[in-house]
C-alpha cells in the first residue's frame, strides 16, 4: 500500500508505520479546544445588528483602538453606544499589543473614575487591537467584544494574543480561557480599510495550509485532519478568488475572501490546536520584527515571506522539489498582490549581516515554531533561505 505525500509525492506505508505514526500522533490526555467566538456576526450593518447583544454583555465598555484612521469609525461605534444608554470609556493605544498599554489600561478598569469600572472591553482596529483588548479583558475577567476594521488577520475569532515590545518587536503568544464572546465582522466596516490590508490577510490566511499541512499532515487525530482539509480549500479559494476581491470591493469574491481571511482562518486554529498553526513561516514573521526596518511592512506582509522561506527550507533541507515548485508557482500570484517576495521588498534590502543574523537566532531560538518542521534548521539554513526566496523565479515564469 502507498499513499500520497501533501507535495503529490508517493511514500511506502505499512500497518506498523501506520500503528507507530497513529500512537506519536493520538493525544494521550483530553485536549482542551477553543474554537470560536461565542457568537459571530457578519455581514452588511452587522454592528447595528450587535447593539442589543453588547447592552445585554454590559453597561459601561471600554471601547479601545489605536490609529488615527480608524477614529472616525470609533467615534461612530462610541456614539450608536450611547444612543443604546451604555457609557463607553474610550481608551487608545500607544504601541502594538505591549504590556506598557496593557499595565495602563488595567490600571484603568481597576481604578474605574467616577462613573464606574469597565465592565467589558470592546476592541475595534487591527489585529494588535483586538489581540490587546482580548487580553485586557482575559486578564481581568471581563467579556470581550471584537470589531476588526480590517480583514487583515483572524486576530478577532482566536483565543491567543501576541505580545509585542514597546518598539515592535514580537515578544511571545498567550493563550486565553475562551475565544470572545461576540465578533462583529461588518463588511461595511471592513470595506473601508485599504486594499493592502486585504492583501496581506490573503497571504497570513495562505500560510494555514503551507504550515499545518507540514507541522501536522501525518497526525491520527480526527479533528487535526479536517483542520488540515479546511485549510488546503481556504488557500484554493483564496487562489481562486484573490484577483478579483481586490478589483472590486463590492464584488463576491471580495466577501469570500475577506470572510476568509477574517473568519475562517481562526477556525482552523481552534479546531486543529496550536500544531495546525503556525511553523515557520510565523516564525519568520516573529524573527524579521527584531529589526524596526520591517515595521513598515504588515504582520501579513511578513508572514507571506516567511511562506517563501519555509518553502525554501522545505525545498533545500528537506529534499522535497515540489516545495521548490509550489513557492515558484506562488510568485506570480505575489507579484500580482504586491506582496513582499524578498528581503528589499520588505525595506531590508540594506539590511547588515548583523541584523539578518538577529532576526535568524530570535526565529530558531528554543521553542520556536520553526522547529515544527521536519527536518532541524539552524540560523545559518535560514540566512540562506531569506536570500534566495526568488531562486528559479525565471524557471517558472
Amino acid at each position: 500500500m502507498r499513499q500520497r505525500s501533501r507535495r503529490g509525492s508517493v511514500e511506502p506505508t505499512s500497518p506498523a508505520r501506520d500503528r507507530a505514526v497513529a500512537a506519536a500522533s493520538a493525544p494521550a490526555t483530553p485536549q482542551a479546544h477553543r474554537i470560536a467566538p461565542a457568537e459571530v456576526l457578519r455581514g452588511e450593518g452587522a454592528w447595528q445588528q450587535a447593539l442589543p447583544r453588547i447592552t445585554r454583555l454590559c453597561h459601561r465598555p471600554l471601547l479601545l483602538g489605536r490609529g488615527p484612521a480608524t477614529l472616525p469609525l470609533r467615534q461612530k461605534l462610541e456614539q450608536s453606544l450611547r444612543q443604546e444608554g451604555l457609557t463607553p470609556q474610550l481608551e487608545r493605544l500607544e504601541h502594538d499589543c505591549c504590556e506598557l498599554d496593557l499595565e495602563r489600561l488595567g490600571r484603568s478598569l481597576a481604578d474605574g473614575g467616577s462613573e464606574g469600572r469597565p465592565d467589558a472591553v470592546i476592541a475595534s482596529g487591527g489585529g494588535k487591537v483586538l489581540d490587546a483588548g482580548k487580553l485586557l479583558a482575559h486578564r481581568h475577567g471581563l467579556p470581550c467584544v471584537t470589531v476588526p476594521t480590517s480583514a487583515a488577520t483572524c486576530a478577532g475569532w482566536t483565543a491567543l494574543a501576541n505580545v509585542y515590545s514597546p518598539e515592535g518587536a514580537f515578544q511571545h503568544d498567550v493563550e486565553l480561557r475562551r475565544c470572545p464572546e461576540l465578533l462583529v465582522f461588518d463588511h461595511a466596516l471592513v470595506r473601508t480599510a485599504p486594499a493592502r490590508t486585504l492583501a496581506s490577510g490573503i497571504a497570513d490566511a495562505l500560510a494555514k495550509w503551507y504550515e499545518a499541512s507540514v507541522s501536522s499532515a501525518a497526525s491520527s487525530d480526527g479533528l487535526i485532519q479536517q483542520a488540515v482539509q479546511m485549510a488546503r480549500v481556504l488557500r484554493d479559494q483564496l487562489l481562486f478568488d484573490a484577483e478579483q476581491a481586490l478589483l472590486d470591493s463590492s464584488s463576491e469574491a471580495w466577501v469570500r475572501v475577506a470572510e476568509a481571511c477574517g473568519l475562517t482562518a481562526g477556525l482552523m486554529g481552534g479546531i486543529g490546536g496550536a500544531r495546525c498553526r503556525t511553523v515557520a513561516a510565523h516564525a519568520v514573521h516573529n524573527g524579521l520584527t527584531q529589526l524596526s526596518a520591517s515595521h513598515g511592512a504588515l504582520h501579513g506582509e511578513k508572514v507571506g515571506f516567511g511562506i517563501l522561506v519555509q518553502l525554501r527550507l522545505e525545498e533545500v533541507l528537506g529534499g522535497n522539489q515540489l516545495a521548490g515548485q509550489a513557492r515558484r508557482q506562488l510568485l506570480p500570484l505575489f507579484r500580482q498582490l504586491d506582496l513582499p517576495a524578498d528581503l528589499a521588498d520588505l525595506g531590508l534590502g540594506q539590511a547588515t549581516l548583523e541584523q539578518l543574523q538577529q532576526a535568524c537566532a530570535f526565529a530558531c531560538a528554543p521553542g520556536s515554531d520553526l522547529h515544527h518542521l521536519p527536518f532541524s534548521v539552524s540560523a545559518i539554513d535560514l540566512m540562506a533561505a531569506l536570500v534566495s526566496t526568488r531562486c528559479g523565479e525565471r524557471v517558472a515564469a
